[in-house]
């Protein structure tokens, strides 16, 4: 079953959302050479508790302990990287997915942020994942159904010019979910139109993490001894972006976002709803 929020709820959901904004954003700034993921951790870390919200990484995940307060996936790590003494060098890409829990709302996103200046295809892959997330976001709205988020964040990477060297390959088992009272819910997002189901309808208070992860090669992932840390199996580099978002009477409201996605959604011609605390 699909949690379906009051308007009350996304607003306490969104202040959640604005905990996690803010966290990456410090992580964002503190990214450079010569800095290690555990202190970006330690940062964000930080952020969290200032607000007096708590970690939803930092847990138990089904019989798995996560010991970050974020996931920090460098290079060819697609997901689930945990934060520790790793360097970050001059040229990484580095995924950066943050979440947080604030009055019993949960909130979630990821950025990707080169570390200097990097390879052009490297830029053009965060720019490629980023750009499919928000148009899968963009399809968030009242009467849509659940495969519409998925046939654009797919359209959007298949219609992008190749990287010289490479290929866009939309990583396979892995996508985004429902999130409310946890952070994942029913229903599970696929990036890329799966059969022929639909899926559920969205209706005013779905909320739903859209998150693309895109490699420069294969779709296909493998899990390294830690347990946790996602890689792809032909080592070519990735990118993870990921908002949380909910569909109301008004639009898309993008919780994670400091405008509330206004400015991304504009350049694709939506609307973003009001934010509920102004």
């Amino acid at each position: 079953m699909v949690e379906i929020k009051t308007p009350e709820q996304i607003a306490k959901m969104r202040a959640a959302g604005l905990v996690v904004a803010e966290a990456l954003k410090a992580c964002r700034e503190a990214v450079a050479p010569g800095v290690t993921t555990g202190e970006l951790n330690d940062i964000a870390d930080q952020v969290i508790a200032k607000h007096g919200a708590t970690s939803n990484f930092r847990a138990d995940h089904g019989g798995l302990w996560f010991p970050g307060v974020i996931c920090a996936s460098v290079n060819e790590e697609v997901v689930h990287g945990i934060p520790g003494d790793k360097v970050l060098k001059a040229g990484d890409l580095i995924s950066i997915d943050c979440g947080a829990i604030l009055d019993g709302w949960h909130g979630d996103a990821a950025i990707t942020v080169a570390v200097g200046a990097t390879a052009d295809e490297n830029v053009m892959l965060s720019k490629v994942t980023e750009g499919s997330m928000w148009a899968g976001i963009a399809q968030m709205k009242k009467g849509n159904r659940l495969v519409d988020v998925s046939r654009a964040i797919e359209g959007y990477i298949r219609r992008q010019p190749l990287p010289p060297k490479g290929k866009w390959g939309i990583t396979e088992g892995y996508g985004g979910h429902g999130i409310g009272t946890a952070m994942h819910m029913e229903p599970h997002v696929l990036n890329y139109v799966a059969g022929r189901g639909k899926g559920p309808k969205l209706v005013p208070g779905t909320v739903l993490a859209i998150e693309p992860m895109v490699s420069l090669g294969t779709p296909h992932t493998t899990i390294l001894e830690d347990d946790w840390t996602v890689v792809t199996t032909d080592g070519t580099w990735a990118s993870h972006w990921e908002h949380s978002v909910a569909v109301t009477e008004q639009g898309p409201l993008v919780l994670t976002a400091f405008d509330g996605g206004k400015a991304e959604l504009a350049k694709l011609g939506v609307t973003a709803a009001p934010d509920p605390l102004g």
